[in-house]
């Protein structure tokens, strides 16, 4: 056994025993033997009788005294019974002393009594539900406490009315009387086997004094090249430097609401980079404070709290409820990837872990020219080859430079099948079998680009055709087809021809009918940065 606590405080109100308290307690009435007051009385008479010929010294007294008692009935004390119940008179002692504050990682369901000072570092939405015991509403948040310690708390219902809007992040709360429940691990992703849901008992009191020693809040950053052996569907807190920002667009959820999502590239000190897919308000809040950093010239340092992990086409990180986005965050490592990046980072060259890694093969850039494409007979083997070609853009096809496809979201993915109009004006999707009132706009760009070796076409979707165009399908129709803003159009096809591009190509040969033919795809396109490309040149002379 170990001592836990060495020093208790005092429960209840405890009083000195007085002389009177020794007196004996009345007897149980007996039936048989008439009264017991007259029974008790006579008792007592014999016991002081005793105490005091004993007293005296006096044998004789003591004797005789004693040869009276006998003459009494013996009274027998009955065995020991518990003390009645007084369900309906309240309680008889209440144990006022407040509860101790413990660590977060000290709670567990066996504890009777206990409270808790902590920080909200979070706290989700309100979100109404409906199942088979009828509606309701939940909402939760997290705390972290000065030992480091997080857990989530949960309110149903009537409790949510008490709490929801006194609850607020950064503030510092001390809980108790809530109820510990193993956290469902599907919707938390709190170091902690525990959860607190919150009842109509239970206690919550904002701390008006500031506590320093409480951290505002808690990561576990890890470097983006590990990401790539990261399990699909991890939650994890990652730290970059913003590179790229791609244009807001809109997708159809599955059930049937509108979204919007945006993408950027983080990289950080160990050379790789990583696409970070932001949904929901986060496009329009963060994401376009840091669009309009990044087209000033200015890269700022973005820390991810609890972002999802997602394996398709390499791997790459999404927002969900209870992401954090933190721009330019006060921190240490923070301050350590700003110097990295002025000092030298902003020249290195990197490698994206996301949509471009080479399946099964080295993760180094393969450096291709448009010649070597062909000479080299890239794409015909049983898999794609994935390479980087330097070049510029000579033509792009306007007549068809996008699909009207379908928006239904299916999971994490979008279905993107393309999608004709009904007889009722509406989308018809064949592939989900169903209609929709507006569709979504994806790029479907043949691209003639070139370099110092000769030319060749390639085909961009809908992310590659943003990081060409700069804008999403949806603006660029509506600009030639509902505004019919001609010269506005041209003026955005004009602009990014002959512009640099490092375009990262999947070469594949595919079969159309009868013919066989090599196709490429632009699975990545960034417009030249050179300096580290002039890096990059210097590396290969010192090869020679």
């Amino acid at each position: 056994m170990e001592t836990i606590v060495p020093e208790c405080e005092i429960i209840g109100n405890p009083k000195m025993l007085n002389e009177s308290d020794t007196m004996p307690q009345k007897s149980v009435p007996d039936r048989s033997s008439g009264s017991t007051q007259l029974t008790n009385n006579k008792n007592l008479v014999a016991q002081n009788s005793l105490r005091t010929n004993f007293s005296k010294g006096n044998n004789s007294s003591f004797q005789t005294s004693a040869n009276n008692v006998q003459n009494y009935p013996t009274v027998v004390q009955p065995p020991y019974q518990p003390p009645p119940s007084y369900k309906n008179h309240g309680a008889i002692l209440k144990n006022e002393a407040p509860a101790r504050i413990i660590p977060i990682a000290a709670l567990n369901p066996y504890q009777g009594r206990w409270a808790i000072k902590a920080r909200v570092t979070a706290k989700g939405d309100l979100r109404r539900y409906n199942n088979a015991r009828g509606d309701g509403k939940v909402f939760s948040f997290d705390l972290l406490d000065s030992d480091g310690g997080e857990i989530r708390v949960t309110c149903f219902n009537a409790v949510v009315d008490r709490f929801f809007d006194i609850i607020e992040v950064g503030k510092v709360y001390m809980l108790s009387k809530g109820s510990l429940k193993p956290a469902q691990k599907n919707f938390n992703h709190l170091k902690n086997e525990w959860e607190i849901f919150l009842e109509a008992t239970s206690i919550v009191d904002l701390c008006p004094d500031e506590d320093s020693s409480i951290p505002k809040q808690q990561f576990s950053f890890k470097p983006i090249s590990e990401i790539e052996n990261t399990e699909n569907n991890s939650i994890l807190d990652i730290i970059g430097i913003v590179v790229t920002v791609n244009p807001c667009v809109a997708i159809m959820r599955k059930n049937g609401m509108e979204t919007q999502r945006r993408i950027l590239n983080l990289k950080d000190q160990s050379e790789r980079s990583v696409e970070l897919t932001l949904w929901g308000d986060f496009c329009n809040r963060e994401g376009q404070q840091l669009q309009e950093m990044v087209e000033t010239g200015f890269f700022p340092v973005l820390a991810v709290k609890a972002g999802k992990v997602s394996d398709f086409s390499g791997k790459s990180i999404g927002t969900i409820s209870s992401t954090q986005l933190f721009i330019n965050p006060d921190s240490p490592e923070a301050l350590a990837l700003r110097d990295w990046f002025d000092q030298a980072g902003k020249d290195v060259t990197y490698q994206s872990i996301s949509r471009d890694v080479m399946p099964g093969g080295s993760k180094n850039e393969i450096r291709k020219t448009v010649v070597q494409i062909k000479d080299e007979g890239l794409g015909r083997s049983d898999k794609p080859d994935w390479v980087t070609v330097k070049g510029s853009i000579s033509f792009i096809k306007t007549d068809t430079f996008c699909y009207t496809a379908c928006p239904l979201v299916i999971g994490d993915r979008q279905c993107n099948k393309k999608v004709t109009k009904s007889g009722n004006s509406r989308w018809l999707c064949d592939r989900c079998n169903q209609e929709f009132e507006e569709c979504s706009y994806r790029y479907l760009l043949q691209v003639q680009i070139q370099d110092h070796t000769g030319l060749t076409w390639v085909t961009a979707f809908q992310e590659s055709g943003e990081e060409i165009l700069g804008c999403s399908a949806k603006e660029l129709y509506a600009i030639k087809y509902e505004e019919q803003d001609d010269h506005r159009f041209a003026n955005i096809i004009r602009n990014c021809l002959f512009t640099e591009f490092l375009f990262r190509l999947k070469i594949k040969e595919e079969i159309y009918g009868d013919e066989q033919r090599v196709k490429s795809t632009v699975v990545k396109a960034e417009k030249v940065n050179y300096a580290v490309e002039s890096r990059f040149m210097l590396n290969l002379i010192l090869k020679f």
